[in-house]
């Protein structure tokens, strides 16, 4: 075995995926191997794959190769697939894809490092056969607590850092959570559950990631506290659907008793919490999210599209009146909260009728941030099954449609947010772009953001209040309402 092992992961897709190579990080770094940042410095190159839709699914083939491609000249000596692709395609990936050298399934996560000493040594390790996962998961709640080993491709039960390697975690403070940080941002994902309970015709995620599994309070509440200790102000819940935490421990409203508490963790200024279903909002969930202190009155709805007849067949419920009231409901208790949301245009039998009711509900939604995408048939879903496809012409054309309409709405939702008052949670600071942030209204990387007009005396990790005065698309600018605090000293 070498002295010296490196490995860089690059990670594809959702903030799910950021913390399962952050997971994956923790093990290795525990078993000696050295995290590199580039995988032009790695001796292994570990792409966490993204499998939902075939433009992700395309991205992550591009970056197996584009890592392969570094075996011909420098240090990388392997490239292994880990993540959705891999667990959904597994052999099949393996025998399309012979530029990788090891495909691993999510069971392979908890011998990570053995797998890829493996590989490096120039061994081979059988890639999976899939499996719909969701015949092997949910193991009940009583035997979820007395389980000393961690399920596959989700949470694990934090060791006491005694267990621990030195350097990987504090040897005093909060217990840290077999993960290691990949990046230094005031902004961490945790995950709440992993796996999706409902059946929606158009999505395979359930089959690859198993059934809905809800993680302890406690393990979510330690893992924050660690990330507190390690400079995070910022955690974002996530999980294929957080609307439904706790149901498989015997309490649905868990979520609404568990962020009082993560809101009460020392260092962490704001909680927030993403994927959520329409279907499953209740009122005392609004009410928490919209009145607890650091909690961001923030919602992201899957909405999905809002013509019943197109819902029906999505296997999915509402329509554009119930939707538009349940904004209505959020806004009463919170004005400035934000809502974003997810639709899918051009599915199966959808009219133009369907299209019309869509732009109804967008034109009445002021979304802060929409995300629209073109049906595509997906492996394993029941909508691959249908009739009344629509031709591909026309699905380019109602997507091209209606992501115009959208960015037109979202920049006039912006312009509306003029004159407010906004928390600023300052992210980057440099000499070319100043200070960029972003307000309780806009998640990492899906939303907009805030551009401060004085970045003097800030720092990445800072919250202040400002007063926006500008938008540029989604993005808003904003001028600090605090001095900096070389002029607080001062005066």
């Amino acid at each position: 075995m070498p002295e010296r092992r490196t490995v860089a992961l690059v990670t594809l897709g959702c903030a799910r995926n950021e913390v399962d190579s952050e997971e994956l990080a923790g093990r290795l770094a525990a078993d000696g191997w050295e995290l590199v940042q580039e995988a032009a410095e790695a001796d292994v190159a570990v792409v966490n794959t993204c499998g939902f839709v075939e433009a992700a699914k395309k991205d992550s083939v591009d970056a197996l190769l584009e890592a392969n491609d570094l075996k011909d000249h420098g240090r990388t000596q392997a490239v292994v697939a880990v993540g959705c692709m891999a667990e959904r395609y597994g052999k099949d990936l393996a025998e399309a894809l012979p530029e990788a050298d090891g495909v691993l399934g999510f069971d392979d996560y908890t011998d990570i490092s053995d797998r890829l000493q493996t590989i490096l040594s120039g061994g081979v390790h059988a890639s999976h056969t899939p499996r719909d996962r969701r015949k092997l998961l949910p193991i009940s709640p009583a035997e979820r607590q007395d389980a000393t080993v961690a399920l596959p491709g989700h949470g694990d039960i934090a060791p006491a850092p005694e267990d621990l390697p030195e350097g990987l975690a504090p040897a005093s403070g909060p217990r840290a959570p077999l993960r290691r940080r990949l990046d230094t941002s005031p902004v961490a994902s945790v995950k709440l559950a992993s796996g999706c309970d409902r059946r929606c015709s158009f999505c395979a995620i359930p089959a690859f990631r198993g059934s809905f599994i809800s993680r302890r309070p406690s393990d979510v509440l330690n893992e924050t506290r660690w990330l507190a200790a390690e400079g995070v102000k910022e955690v974002m819940l996530v999980s294929e659907n957080n609307t439904s935490y706790g149901k498989d421990l015997g309490d649905i409203r868990l979520l609404e008793s568990l962020l009082p508490e993560l809101a009460e963790v020392d260092g962490i200024e704001r909680i927030r919490v993403s994927y959520l279903q329409p279907a499953e909002m209740r009122p005392g969930l609004i009410d928490v999210l919209t009145s607890t202190p650091k909690v961001a009155p923030y919602f992201d709805l899957s909405f999905q599209h809002s013509a019943p007849g197109v819902l029906r067949a999505m296997r999915r419920f509402g329509d554009t009146d119930r939707f538009l009231g349940l904004l209505e409901e959020i806004r009463s208790k919170a004005p400035q909260a934000g809502a974003r949301s997810n639709f899918i245009v051009g599915f199966p039998g959808e009219t133009e009728v369907d299209l019309a009711e869509l732009e109804r509900f967008l034109t009445g939604a002021r979304l802060d941030a929409i995300g629209v995408f073109g049906y595509s048939d997906e492996e394993g879903t029941e909508a691959l099954t249908y009739d009344n496809k629509l031709d591909e012409d026309v699905i380019a054309e109602r997507l091209a449609h209606i992501s115009r309409l959208a960015e037109e709405l979202t920049a006039q939702r912006a312009e509306e947010r003029l004159g407010e008052t906004v928390e600023v949670l300052v992210e980057t600071v440099d000499d070319a772009d100043g200070a960029i942030g972003r307000a309780a209204h806009q998640a990492p990387e899906t939303d907009g953001q805030v551009v401060l007009t004085d970045s003097r005396g800030l720092a990445p990790g800072r919250i202040v209040e400002a007063k926006v005065v500008a938008t540029e698309g989604v993005d808003l600018v904003a001028e600090p309402l605090t001095g900096c605090p070389d002029e607080e000293a001062a005066a």
